[in-house]
């Protein structure tokens, strides 16, 4: 008899679940449109930018491919094992991406249970206990013992007729799709963050080379000088002068050192380890090689590539739910129950506990309506309605962000291009003149003023030189970014997403 009554219970409870499946008051969630725009920069872009000289990092031209995809490992681009290292540690020891994993297992989970409601509840309950019977006039029950054993199963099952439950499940699968591309932005933020210190650890490497070649430079000039002095060729001004420019030059020597100290701290952190731990080689410029050919999304495709935009359009899909739930909690709430009940004095048996005559059993169906509430109810409703305008509006708002970033990005790569080609030419100008200022002065044949402009050309022309090598790679790297990182082409990615899907009702 309990079998049957339960079956019936959760038969007629399923059955009405699935009548009432397809009404859900509130709107059906739409994606936004792409944007229409065709490009990303007020003026076309050329073809690639300007090329230097090959014998130098950095200095070769990048051809700007429109609509190539962005590759799933596109760090691996870069063609440089010491980097690839650093980017593997990060991901296997980085706090912040396993942070962002455990946060993403703890909203499924949260998802999952928010469908509870979507069945019906099932509870069980049993109980035994001994009492006495009060004494009566018969001698007989005087002071007689009583054993009383129950047992109830109870079925409950909210009908969800205007699809409120529903739609909390559909807010709750949103935050899990917001908190996947929360993971998402974390590993390409940690990524880039990766590359980003190790490319500015080699333009500093480079450029305390070259103040330790400019000061070289410089004393062999003090040397020539104090000779010179000595032998009654220059003024004591003139070598105080070059000394002055001496010490300048290497008081400017820990500036840089600190920046180096500041960026591998930086790294260590990024991998997961303390500052005092021993750190993996470092990344020189000359251990990278430039992307060649440099992928460009196609603006339509942009908004389902970066995981900010893809954030803000959970989010904006969560306060389209939102409303739904709000809508259904003005409506009337409809509740069926029932419950199979036994008890006996004797343990379960042919004659005791689930034996013939000792089973009741229920069945009942409720309707709860709010009446009034204090305007409380709808004014949540209208709260519904402008978080989803707020959200609208963000997401708009990330959608502009994410083409500035694009558009800034592709100016710095052409730019950027052709200010490290001036300033090769610039370096090698720079250098070939000091040689000759520093050969006519030690002829004799030049005073002492222009070998000292000669050497602070020199010496500004290298260490721009070694920066804007780092900002070619930089902005490479940003690009990537930009685009959103290539995570749609991971095959963990597309596996796990294959997998473990998000069903959103």
């Amino acid at each position: 008899m309990l079998n049957v009554t339960r079956s019936l219970l959760l038969s007629s409870a399923s059955a009405a679940a699935l009548l009432l499946s397809g009404c859900a008051v509130g709107p059906d969630f739409v994606r936004p449109a792409p944007p229409t725009v065709t490009g990303y920069t007020a003026t076309p872009l050329p073809a690639s930018t300007a090329s230097g000289s090959t014998e130098i990092a950095a200095g070769e031209a990048q051809i700007f491919a429109t609509g190539l995809d962005v590759s799933g490992q596109w760090w691996t681009l870069f063609e440089s094992d010491a980097l690839n290292e650093l980017v593997a540690l990060a991901l296997e020891a980085n706090p912040d991406l396993k942070a962002a994993e455990a946060a993403l297992n703890q909203v499924r989970e949260n998802y999952l249970a928010t469908q509870g409601p979507l069945f019906p509840a099932v509870g069980a309950n049993a109980g035994a206990q001994r009492q006495q019977s009060p004494q009566t006039s018969n001698t007989q029950f005087n002071n007689s013992l009583l054993n009383l054993y129950n047992a109830t199963v109870s079925v409950s099952y909210v009908l969800d007729v205007f699809g409120g439950t529903r739609r909390a499940v559909e807010a709750a699968g949103a935050q899990v799709e917001s908190q996947r591309y929360q993971l998402e932005a974390t590993y390409l933020t940690l990524i880039t963050n990766v590359l980003t210190a190790a490319i500015q650890e080699a333009s500093l490497a480079a450029q305390i080379e070259a103040v330790d070649e400019i000061i070289a430079v410089q004393t062999q000039a003090l040397d020539l000088m104090t000779q010179q002095f000595e032998l009654g060729a220059v003024a004591r001004g003139d070598v105080l002068a070059q000394q002055s420019q001496l010490n300048q030059t290497q008081a400017d020597l820990p500036e840089f050192q600190k920046q180096l100290a500041q960026t591998r701290t930086q790294l260590a952190i990024l991998l997961g380890r303390y500052p005092a731990e021993n750190a993996p080689p470092g990344v020189t410029l000359l251990d990278l090689n430039l992307p060649q050919e440099l992928p460009l999304s196609l603006p339509s495709d942009l908004v389902n590539q970066r995981p900010d935009v893809r954030i803000a359009e959970a989010s904006l899909h969560q306060a389209s739910a939102n409303i739904g739930v709000a809508t259904a909690n003005m409506l009337p709430q409809f509740t069926l129950s029932g419950n199979y009940s036994t008890s006996s004095t004797s343990i379960p048996g042919s004659a005791g506990l689930f034996g013939t005559g000792t089973a009741g059993w229920s069945l009942a169906a409720g309707v709860a309506a709010p009446i009034f509430q204090g305007g409380q109810l709808s004014r949540q409703r209208q709260a519904a309605l402008y978080g989803f305008e707020v959200a609208e509006a963000q997401y708009r708002s990330t959608v502009l962000t994410a083409f500035a970033d694009v558009a800034n990005v592709l100016n710095a790569l052409r730019f950027d291009a052709e200010a490290l080609s001036a300033r090769e030419v610039a370096a090698d100008t720079a250098q070939q003149s000091l040689e000759i200022t520093t050969e006519r002065f030690r002829a004799g044949a030049i005073a002492y003023l222009p070998l000292l402009d000669a050497q602070r050309t020199y010496q500004t022309a290298r260490i721009s030189l070694a920066q804007s090598q780092g900002a070619r790679f930089a902005d490479t790297v940003a690009l990537f970014q930009a685009l959103g990182g290539g995570w749609w082409n991971r095959k963990e990615i597309v596996t796990a997403t294959r997998s473990n899907p998000i069903p959103i009702p």
